[in-house]
């Protein structure tokens, strides 16, 4: 049985988006590649609210992360941890031998523009990392308002996570000051995993100039040079399939409108909080939860692993606590072409199983 997946990724697929990629193969090296490509990339800038370039790689999320760090890092960074997944880029930066330092906040709060201006008035960071949505804690950071803080160092490279983000919420990246925003394919966009995505400004491509030690495959200088030269042609053959839903998908994505789908996200959002609410407890500091997965607080102390299976013998999956947060939270995602009738449903089937 196919289990319906409420979880932050992969998500569900709609069958006409999964057709997509069994188009044909084209040659990666021919016109209608270059089309396919410089498509993709025009729709996402409208997605992104941006005039910079916008590049893929078939890799997932992490890897534009540790290509961002590694690559836009002169000096020294700085990685501000919400969760596992901002722990992530500080473990890349140590990995690549790039200069780092970690400022976390309690599981379940956000960073502060505060802190950050904190944190860069002391010179010693040229490069920032923020995780716009936390997966592990449910936090959305108001990145937005750090932003503004970053405008007043103007050496600073401003690296966003929007893994699970775009395409859920608004992401204004030319507003919001940002250099490089990642996202990829299996969460909110609403594809199958095998692709990220990034965005890239001049300041990040000037920064990327003068570091020698850049890596290969994820130099994000090299791709962008490449894409220029070459009519949005990629230098190591991508993933076609995943573009040509890509492709797809974002006209779909489009089709419904952006503020529209974002409007969609926060009313499935505003209606998974309230549930909690009632049953049990939001994890998140509400201030700051985010509107495309909600993490739970197991206040009841029920078997998240039990009720998962039993969920999976009526078609559904949920996610149990990420990390150390394992059965003291559970997780429901509400992104990509998920509808409040559906999340509905699989609500009243948790009330069902566990008696509430």
């Amino acid at each position: 049985m196919h289990k319906k997946l409420f979880i932050p990724g992969p998500v569900e697929v709609k069958d006409d988006v999964l057709q997509k990629m069994a188009t044909p193969m084209i040659g990666h090296r021919t016109k209608e590649a270059s089309k396919l490509q410089r498509d993709i990339s025009e729709k996402l800038m409208k997605l992104f609210y941006t005039k910079n370039q916008v590049m893929l790689s078939t890799t997932s999320g992490t890897g534009l992360m540790e290509a961002a760090i590694r690559s836009c890092t002169r000096k020294r960074a700085a990685v501000f941890v919400v969760g596992a997944f901002g722990k992530r880029w500080y473990d890349m930066a140590v990995a690549n031998n790039v200069p780092v330092d970690k400022f976390e906040v309690e599981w379940g709060s956000a960073t502060t523009p505060e802190m950050v201006d904190e944190v860069l008035s002391t010179g010693k960071y040229d490069l920032i990392t923020v995780t716009h949505n936390e997966t592990s804690t449910g936090i959305m950071n108001p990145v937005g308002e750090i932003g503004e803080v970053v405008k007043k160092y103007p050496d600073v490279v401003f690296c966003v996570d929007t893994v699970s983000s775009a395409g859920g919420a608004k992401i204004e990246v030319d507003k919001w000051g940002i250099d490089v925003c990642i996202t990829s394919t299996q969460k909110a966009l609403g594809l199958p995993p095998g692709l990220a995505i990034c965005t890239v400004s001049e300041k990040a491509l000037e920064a990327a100039k003068q570091v020698e030690h850049r890596g290969f495959y994820l130099d994000l200088l090299r791709l962008y040079q490449y894409i220029q030269k070459k009519d949005h042609q990629y230098p190591s053959t991508p993933s076609i399939p995943h573009m040509y839903a890509l492709d797809y998908q974002l006209d779909k994505i489009l089709e419904e409108g952006l503020e529209n789908r974002f409007a969609r996200h926060k009313e499935m959002a505003d209606y998974v909080r309230a549930w909690a609410k009632k049953y049990f407890d939001l994890f998140a500091d509400e201030r700051y939860a985010s509107n495309t997965l909600t993490t739970i607080k197991n206040t009841r102390g029920i078997n998240v692993a039990e009720l998962n299976k039993r969920l999976g013998m009526r078609g559904y999956m949920i996610s149990n606590g990420y990390g150390n947060l394992k059965e003291k939270t559970f997780r429901i995602a509400h992104m990509a072409d998920t509808t409040l009738p559906e999340v509905k449903e699989l609500l009243e089937n948790i009330e069902d199983i566990l008696e509430l």
